[in-house]
């Protein structure tokens, strides 16, 4: 005997089968016991939901000669001719092959004569969104005045193809998505069913690939358990079997992103591609780890929404401490952007990279959202007086810097302003000399610079070292990044640890170094200037635009 899927194996023969559609359900369910059947249903949801299975449901139920509370017997006649097939009474027609006004007058033909036995005649017309203009008009009259022993259960997925005028002749219901834990639970059931051993994760994860399709479940766990036939199955070997990715991963690459190590991100695509991983599942997932992590972010009641196990919960709210909201905000839109595009493509392997590219280094993307974006957030932590460590506090409440250039060391006094800053924005003297520590790193800047590498040592060979004049024991280099670019520096202690050894290894001494941005140093009382954000805008995005 010929092997069954699963879904067709376990396809429900009556109403308390139907997983995921109560409200469907017991609705059909009263009509049969009122007897109040409509002459035309349809039924709309997404794939797997449920809907040819229910429509089959309800004609037996119909013509049943015995129902036992709404529900067929599934025990008479007639019920074991239609479950066979083999009934003259229930005609199921494919709309997608037979669209044409020819097979609707068919129809219309047929609908003359009674049934040869049994209550009901019922046509069960799938995809019927396919039909052609002609055979939705050859069809209207008949469903808006059928003969009393006629049913039509129309079935679609994409209901708003449908002509109104059809709309208006039918009971509408829509088939609700199945949810995870229902799923789930149905999973566990037909294990236990056909005795084969699973673990609760892995028919977990099957459950959420599903995507809210039972038949989709059913057909994964059957590709899944012919692979490890005999086997127990486990999490690890349904990752394999459908080419997913752990969540750990996920949480490994997120990290090497935020630390901006390009190299290891790639490389770990590179495995990811080795090891057979479909890249545009692997798209979707990190889109969904992402969306996760942005839901946390949001709010502290989001466990039933996101919907994962204690231990993934606990790590996903460490790792949304990682990263700020407006940075997820970027990630999933760059990651959406790729989802849309990676479907057709015929390398999907390098726009993968070109998006990790854009998520390891922010300032590879010029669109004026990203400028614009970039702006938004400084103005709004420096509202919040977020820089008060480097403008206020950080230097002796309020101190102001110095250039250390080579023009200026052993200078007596000089007039200076923050990088990029109106000149009436601040106005600094100089009080006291250098220190001569201070004076040694000036001048060996370039050779310090020079020991750096890659996308930092770009931003440190356009920075300005400067120190603080209103103390003279404050021995601390500041060095102050010329724009936006350097941004994601600035609280990398990485990086500053690097600058500091590369620093004591030329002068023989430790100084401790403080990253402060350029726009930084315009701020008064806690904000920026608003003339500056303005200009600032302008030479960005070449356009005029006003702050308030």
């Amino acid at each position: 005997m010929s092997y069954t899927a699963l879904y067709r194996k376990f396809r429900p023969d009556n109403f308390e089968d139907v997983k995921g559609q109560d409200h469907i359900v017991k609705t059909l369910r009263n009509q049969i016991k009122a007897e109040r059947i409509g002459h035309a249903y349809l039924f709309c949801g997404t794939r797997g939901t449920g809907k040819t299975t229910v429509a089959k449901i309800l004609a037996r139920a119909v013509n049943c000669e015995h129902p036992v509370d709404g529900n067929p017997c599934n025990e008479c006649a007639a019920c074991r001719a239609i479950a066979a097939g083999t009934s003259m009474n229930v005609i199921e027609i494919d709309a997608a092959s037979n669209n044409g006004v020819d097979n609707i007058r068919e129809i219309r033909e047929e609908v003359m004569y009674a049934p040869a036995d049994g209550k009901y005649k019922v046509y069960i017309i799938d995809e019927v969104h396919m039909l052609s203009t002609g055979a939705f008009n050859a069809l209207l009259k008949t469903l808006e005045e059928p003969p009393a022993y006629v049913i039509f259960i129309l079935a679609t997925t994409e209901a708003n193809k449908i002509p109104v005028t059809i709309l208006s002749r039918c009971q509408r219901y829509d088939f609700r998505r199945i949810a995870q834990d229902t799923i789930l639970e149905r999973l566990q059931e037909l294990m236990q069913v056909e005795h084969v051993e699973a673990e609760e994760r892995a028919l977990r994860y099957i459950a959420k690939k599903g995507d809210g399709s039972l038949r989709d479940s059913l057909s994964l766990l059957d590709q899944c358990i012919a692979f490890y036939l005999g086997e127990t199955l486990t999490y690890d070997k349904v990752l394999e079997v459908l080419g997913a990715v752990d969540t750990d991963v996920f949480s490994e690459l997120l990290r090497r992103i935020l630390n901006g190590e390009l190299a290891n991100a790639i490389r770990q695509l590179e495995t990811l591609t080795m090891q057979g991983r479909d890249l545009t599942q692997f798209v979707n997932d990190f889109t969904w780890y992402l969306r996760n992590l942005m839901l946390l972010k949001a709010s502290d009641d989001m466990e039933d929404v996101i919907d994962v196990s204690a231990e993934n919960l606990k790590q996903l709210r460490e790792e949304a401490a990682l990263i700020r909201s407006d940075t997820l905000m970027r990630f999933i839109r760059i990651f959406s952007e790729l989802s849309s595009s990676i479907r057709y493509a015929s390398n999907r392997r390098v726009l993968v990279e070109m998006a990790l590219i854009k998520l390891c280094h922010p300032e590879a993307e010029r669109d004026e959202i990203s400028l614009v974006e970039r702006i938004r957030r400084l103005e709004s932590q420096a509202e919040q007086g977020a820089f008060a460590g480097t403008a206020r506090t950080g230097v002796s409440g309020g101190a102001s810097f110095n250039v250390l250039s080579e023009s200026s060391v052993g200078s007596a006094s000089l007039g200076s302003t923050a990088a990029g800053a109106p000149a009436d924005t601040q106005s600094v003297e100089y009080q006291r000399a250098v220190p001569e520590d201070l004076q040694q790193v000036c001048a060996i800047w370039k050779s310090i610079v020079a020991q750096t590498e890659g996308m930092f040592h770009v931003v440190l060979a356009a920075a300005t070292p400067k120190y603080n004049v209103q103390n003279e024991n404050d021995g601390r280099l500041f060095v102050v990044f010329a724009d936006f670019l350097a941004e994601r520096y600035i609280d990398n202690e990485e990086r500053k640890k690097e600058l500091e050894m590369i620093i004591g290894e030329k002068i023989g001494k430790h100084m401790e170094v403080k990253f402060v941005l350029a726009a930084d140093e315009s701020l008064q009382k806690g904000t920026l200037a608003p003339i500056r954000l303005e200009k600032k805008i302008k030479e960005y995005i070449h356009t005029d635009i006003e702050i308030e």
